[in-house]
């Protein structure tokens, strides 16, 4: 059976991460971005990986510019800018297609795993957020609108 850890992606520094090295932690994988609307949830993410990361949670994040160019900055940008404005620890991962011929094999799971509303594969905009259990079952997609603190009570769940 397929998990989250069977897949891998390159982080913001190059570098091949297997996604197995989360297997066992609870998981919120995020779609990024750095000029959106909904960019200020990065705070709420932090704030959640601060609060529940020593307990087995991890945020992931995936910078996409997919969505109104959202995303144009570089890995070097990307990391400046979340560290600065956002002092963001969790793992951020090099910029990714969500969507179409040239998407993350991981997101193009997630997707068949939790489907939208009616059934919608597609991600629609920046900050989707699909929590994964800690053997590696994608449990939960929500939207850019819920907040990520909304997930509070999701998470204890699983943790």
């Amino acid at each position: 059976m397929t998990t989250v850890y069977d897949f891998a992606a390159t982080t913001l520094d190059g570098k091949d991460q297997p996604l197995k090295a989360f297997e066992g932690k609870v998981l919120l994988i995020v779609n990024t971005a750095s000029a959106c609307g909904f960019t200020p949830q990065y705070a709420q993410l932090e704030a959640l990986q601060r609060a529940y990361g020593p307990r087995g949670f991890a945020v992931l994040g995936f910078p996409c510019n997919q969505f109104g160019g959202q995303e144009p900055g570089t890995a070097n940008e990307i990391a400046e800018f979340c560290a600065t404005k956002y002092d963001v620890t969790f793992p951020m991962f090099g910029k990714i297609d969500v969507n179409g011929d040239h998407a993350l094999p991981l997101f193009d799971y997630l997707k068949s795993e939790r489907p939208g509303v009616l059934g919608s594969k597609a991600i629609k905009w920046n900050f989707t957020k699909f929590l994964v259990d800690r053997s590696g079952k994608v449990v939960a997609r929500h939207g850019s609108t819920t907040a990520p603190q909304a997930l509070a009570v999701e998470i204890e769940k699983l943790l």
